[in-house]
């Protein structure tokens, strides 16, 4: 069987123009000359309005052209569908002429989320929407924390609505993982929207970063490029928050087995939510607590403080007052916060232009946050008093410069003031203690 670098060297191609070879070739099957298995797109051509496909898997390859893709003169890619790895290498060597398939009508795979739900429906907590807002604008890790019944599970529902569209490329690197994972519905085109995935806290670490005995991607990776989403977080175990913490830092996960090593992409915005205390009222005026303060201590302690630093930002979500339930009056809707989304993406798209690892502010290294995040004398001042008063980390320290770099990115503002440090602090609930949650 040719080997990446083999299969390159012969197609006359340099390693970017690979977006990737599909296991739909690289199978048992193909020893003996037999078809392919279904699978995504692999690999696209020097050209950029065409791609490389299994013959099997033509029916999952029709797309239209996404933002930031190319596309042919009739709006759409070009598919050129082999049989065979030999068959691809001499294609794009040149040695060989094929038909390109017409993509017919474009249909999406299912994010996970349900297209209807809008932000217009969510009643009151515009001091969570805000949170959210900025959560989004810079693929921060948000944890919302508040009363049952206050709205958390049906804000972070709503999160798919506001995020920013697919590039072509980030299109592709989706579906691959899917497609490997088995998750792609039959006839069906490429993932176009960003994943939402919301596991039970009964899912094991397994499950969460993958495994098995022929390794296969978790949630973590199913999550790629989109959102995770964990429901009553302190109700997981212990040791499944544990793991997240290298793919929450590296981007990846590598899944070590006797017979290989396989490491999947995990870039994804992590989304929480959790009640304040076990029995979930602790600081709510109209419900009596009945914890004691050891049981809310130990309540908090299932999430670990390196986890916690993980997080951007923490939001409460206090419960709704009635003149906002009873209210007609329809919130903010989901298509004018995704277009302020949007604008603060390309500033950050223009910022670390032609760097892959470096997508959004989230994913800024610590020599990034000295360069873009530098705030004027008055909020330097106001970060080392806050950081005096709460003891923050050093992790926690770049995050909320790296929140307060977002928060101006949607002001447009090419410096972070006084004002976008102090927002991001305020960001910080549970690092200023038990008796910030009120």
């Amino acid at each position: 069987m040719m080997t990446r670098r083999s299969w390159a060297h012969r197609a006359g191609c340099h390693g970017e123009t690979v977006v990737g070879i599909a296991l739909g070739f690289v199978n048992r099957m193909e020893r003996s000359g037999l078809p392919a298995r279904p699978k995504s797109p692999v690999m696209r051509s020097a050209s950029t309005s065409r791609l490389v496909c299994a013959l099997a898997s033509i029916s999952n390859s029709k797309a239209t052209r996404p933002p930031g893709g190319t596309s042919t003169d009739n709006g759409k890619l070009a598919f050129q569908p082999v049989g065979t790895l030999r068959q691809a290498a001499d294609f794009l060597a040149g040695h060989l002429r094929l038909d390109p398939c017409k993509a017919g009508s474009y249909r999406s795979e299912s994010s996970g989320a349900d297209p209807a739900d809008d932000f217009a429906d969510v009643k009151g907590q515009e001091h969570a929407k805000r949170a959210i807002e900025i959560a989004v604008a810079g693929g921060h890790n948000l944890l919302m924390i508040g009363p049952p019944g206050t709205g958390k599970t049906m804000l972070a529902k709503r999160i798919p609505s506001i995020l920013p569209e697919m590039t072509l490329d980030e299109a592709l690197e989706a579906t691959k993982i899917h497609s490997i994972a088995g998750s792609l519905m039959p006839h069906h085109g490429l993932i176009r929207s960003r994943p939402f995935r919301a596991p039970h806290h009964t899912i094991s670490d397994a499950g969460l970063l993958g495994g098995g005995a022929h390794p296969m991607p978790g949630e973590v990776s199913l999550a790629h490029l989109g959102v995770l989403f964990l429901d009553e977080l302190p109700e997981f175990h212990r040791n499944v928050l544990e793991v997240l913490r290298q793919p929450l830092e590296d981007g990846m996960v590598t899944i070590a087995r006797a017979s290989a090593s396989l490491t999947f992409p995990c870039r994804f915005m992590l989304v929480a939510a959790m009640n304040p205390c076990p029995c979930g009222y602790f600081g709510d005026p109209r419900r009596e607590c009945r914890c004691t303060a050891q049981q809310i201590h130990n309540y908090r302690n299932r999430i670990s403080g390196p986890l916690l630093d993980r997080i951007d930002l923490h939001v409460e979500v206090p419960a709704i007052k009635y003149q906002d339930l009873a209210s007609l009056d329809r919130g903010e809707p989901s298509s004018a916060v995704r277009a302020r989304v949007s604008a603060a993406r390309n500033v950050q798209n223009e910022r670390y232009r032609g760097r892959r690892r470096v997508r959004s502010n989230a994913d800024m290294s610590a020599r990034d946050v000295q360069k873009y995040c530098r705030p004027d004398r008055d909020g330097e001042n106001l970060l080392k008093a806050a950081i005096h008063e709460y003891n923050f980390s050093a992790r926690a320290y770049d995050r909320i410069l790296k929140v307060a770099r977002t928060i101006a990115d949607l002001e447009n503002s090419a410096d972070v003031r006084a004002h976008h440090i102090s927002e991001a602090i305020q960001y910080r609930l549970l690092d200023r203690g038990m008796e910030a949650v009120r």
